[in-house]
């Protein structure tokens, strides 16, 4: 499975995700219902996320058949742990569902470091 990668730019300057793309490599975490992952490509939303359709668009012109959204824009992290809620992005719910709509791809919230018992959420 062909695999782009959306991430936020709060998180641009700390985070080279090493974790995401080890994940995907491992088909662990948010990644662990493929068979077979490969890296198509990885954009940074800005926001207000005006440009994230867009984004959506060119990764699937470039072949990926599924789009996930990193964890940290909907999780935090909490005394070594990643928790849901207060993720850098308040509104990754409406972007991934847009992008969704436009492009046909499955939108997946969830990359790595998932919070205990959650489980990816697709659009």
């Amino acid at each position: 499975m062909n695999i782009g990668i959306i991430r936020c730019e709060k998180n641009g300057d700390r985070c080279p995700l090493t974790g995401c793309i080890k994940s995907l490599e491992k088909r662990n975490e948010g990644f662990s219902n493929y068979d077979e992952t490969e890296l198509t490509g990885i954009f940074t939303c800005k926001c207000p996320g005006d440009k994230v359709v867009d984004f959506g668009k060119i990764l699937k012109s470039k072949g990926a058949e599924a789009i996930h959204f990193c964890t940290c824009t909907f999780s935090r992290k909490v005394d070594g742990k990643w928790v849901l809620g207060d993720g850098f992005c308040d509104h990754v719910d409406e972007l991934a569902g847009n992008v969704a709509k436009e492009t046909g791809l499955p939108c997946v919230k969830g990359t790595a470091h998932l919070p205990e018992g959650y489980q990816p959420v697709v659009f």
